[in-house]
């Protein structure tokens, strides 16, 4: 007959909530003591001039936190709560201005959070334009734009943008993303228009045809722009995250209606090269690119062989109308490698002399 094991002996509720009060009192201690040693390492750099936000410290402090943790809090649970410590101290040293595509709901916002942590101080913007336009002007020191995603794949007008912008890419977020349908009433019925980002619309575009095949399918700027708009209207609904739900105050009538299970969409985090150069290598690092090539038999071909010849991975490779009336193209290409690496250095140097346009975006850690 098989026995019941014995009962974890534990203190009384009410002691164990004392204790919990006692910790948080040492932790707000500590951690008021760290955000005193941040505004002297705050200062220090103010006087050499060096930037305050290093996106590879953040790495590496996480990192080393991390190893050292042996739970039971989970390790990406550990990584939330540093990146907030970290952008609470940071925010102390000096605010990080950072353009985002508004309104507040945005995945592009959650994106932003995740990178800089909640400290942020946040701009919105009306569109990537304006987020391009924010961030080389100088009016947000950072940028976050969106430029690929995992169902509808890249976002041209991000691609378009960094032709001729002069910031480059730092970092990147990749956010699983699930679309919600938000509404004034909490019902399906009566529904006369579903409003969100174009690359939304076309993520659920097959629950949409079976479950609301009669509604007008309308594109705004953001999927939080959406919200806002339907938040005014009992006959709309909008495609959007639960961040929007909440902040507009909707009912989410359907929840992760997006068509494919692990949608994924990739953000850029971009500045100007002033603000920050290229981060130091990772060991997991991404080159991006866009280049042209005359157009000849074998352009393409030759384009490819200096990846080739120095082992060179190549992770991505979109094609852009010029739109110089010649059907000519521009290539956008992500590398696996930093031009730290010789080989990725040869690689690069052999690659622009084949070029009639060649552009380095950026080089940054490949997100996890």
């Amino acid at each position: 007959m098989s026995t019941l094991p014995a009962p974890i002996a534990s203190k009384p509720l009410a002691e164990l909530r004392v204790e919990i009060d006692a910790i948080d009192m040492q932790l707000l201690t500590l951690l008021n003591q760290r955000a005193k040693v941040a505004e002297q390492v705050g200062e220090i750099k103010r006087r050499e001039g060096s930037p305050f936000f290093r996106p590879d410290r953040v790495a590496q402090v996480i990192e080393k936190i991390q190893h050292a943790n042996k739970g039971p809090l989970k390790d990406p649970h550990v990584a939330a709560v540093w990146r907030e410590i970290m952008s609470a101290c940071l925010a102390l040293e000096a605010p990080q201005r950072v353009a985002v595509l508004g309104p507040a709901g945005t995945f592009c916002e959650q994106a932003a959070i995740e990178f800089f942590g909640s400290a942020a101080n946040l701009i919105y913007c009306s569109s990537f334009d304006e987020v391009f336009h924010a961030t080389a002007a100088g009016t947000a020191q950072y940028g976050v734009v969106g430029m690929e995603n995992s169902t509808e794949g890249v976002v041209a007008r991000s691609l378009d943008l960094f032709l001729r912008s002069p910031v480059h890419v730092i970092g990147e977020v990749s956010l699983l993303v699930r679309h919600n349908l938000l509404r004034q009433n909490n019902s399906l019925e009566d529904i006369l228009v579903v409003l969100a980002h174009p690359q939304a619309l076309a993520q659920c575009q097959s629950w949409l045809s079976q479950h609301l095949p009669h509604a007008e399918r309308r594109a705004v700027s953001s999927n939080a722009e959406g919200a806002r708009l339907a938040a005014g209207n009992p006959g709309w609904a909008a495609l959007a995250g639960e961040r929007a739900a909440s902040q507009f105050g909707l009912h989410i009538v359907a929840h992760a209606i997006q068509d494919d299970a692990y949608n994924r969409t990739r953000f850029a985090v971009i500045c100007l090269p002033q603000t920050l150069d290229t981060p130091p290598p990772s060991g997991k690092d991404c080159t991006s690119l866009v280049v042209s090539v005359t157009n000849r038999p074998g352009a393409v071909h030759d384009l490819l062989m200096p990846l080739k010849s120095n082992g060179v991975s190549m992770t991505r490779f979109e094609s852009r109308p010029a739109r110089t009336g010649q059907w000519d193209y521009y290539f956008y290409i992500d590398l696996d490698g930093h031009p730290s690496q010789p080989h990725v250095a040869k690689a690069l140097k052999e690659l622009q002399g084949v070029c009639a346009f060649y552009k380095v975006l950026g080089t940054y850690p490949v997100c996890a």
